[in-house]
């Protein structure tokens, strides 16, 4: 049932009360207001989000906030300390520039998933578009499905995991982001090589594959890394970039 006011108190199952925020009577601008200025710890309800673009941005505090459907663009972007999680699917740029905390989509999400973001989980249950990664910059993303193509594209640290299949030009331009995948890549991008999966790379994925909750085999993934002949320029390598 719709709420008809624009949050209300309700019990929370970890104690305390848990918020319940409506946007289909509040603006997401409201919304993000309030969120920025509730007192930790919080647990949060976003009801009838509607595709809105930039929802639950900015968070900067240890707050667990569930979305109830589906975001548009660059929802739960900057997160820092939040837990959010949407249950639907996200449009461009969820979760760009996280620097910290858990974001959690239970279905697809669109292209740049996770761009630029320096730190924290982010986990796509679903399908992730093109350029998943792109400039990572320390975050860990885990897909339990496809990516598109050049995803991870100039990454330079992180982890990215992927259950399925990858698009075209994967690790194009590659740092030191470290690749996990499970099923085909169409092809790599330039400086990107299949590297040797070590005991050490095992014990990593299968701690990335836990805190994701994905059940999966480490041993039925591959590894790709950068080959670091791109790291400076060098003439022989011009028409590789």
């Amino acid at each position: 049932m719709t709420l008809e006011v624009m949050n209300q108190e309700t019990p929370s199952l970890t104690g305390g009360t848990a918020t319940v925020y409506d946007l289909a009577v509040t603006s997401t601008r409201d919304l993000n207001a309030a969120l920025h200025a509730t007192e930790t710890p919080a647990t949060v309800t976003v009801t009838n989000p509607q595709g809105k673009h930039a929802v639950a941005c900015g968070l900067d505090r240890a707050l667990d906030v569930t979305v109830e459907g589906h975001v548009g663009y660059y929802a739960a972007g900057m997160n820092k300390h939040a837990t959010v999680t949407i249950d639907g699917n996200a449009g461009v740029g969820v979760a760009e520039n996280m620097m910290s905390g858990t974001v959690r989509v239970t279905g697809d999400a669109s292209q740049s998933a996770g761009a630029t973001a320096h730190g924290g989980l982010l986990v796509i249950e679903g399908n992730a578009a093109a350029r998943c990664g792109i400039s990572m910059k320390g975050v860990d993303i885990v897909v339990g499905g496809d990516i598109g193509h050049m995803s991870a594209f100039m990454g330079q640290a992180g982890r990215l995991v992927v259950l399925g299949d990858t698009g075209e030009a994967l690790g194009d331009s590659l740092y030191e982001v470290r690749i996990y995948v499970r099923g085909t890549v169409a092809s790599l991008g330039a400086d990107c090589i299949e590297k040797q999966m070590r005991p050490e790379h095992l014990a990593e994925l299968a701690d990335l594959l836990a805190q994701a909750g994905f059940d999966a085999d480490p041993a039925e993934f591959t590894r790709y890394g950068s080959a670091r002949n791109l790291y400076h320029f060098h003439v022989d390598n011009a028409s590789s970039y």
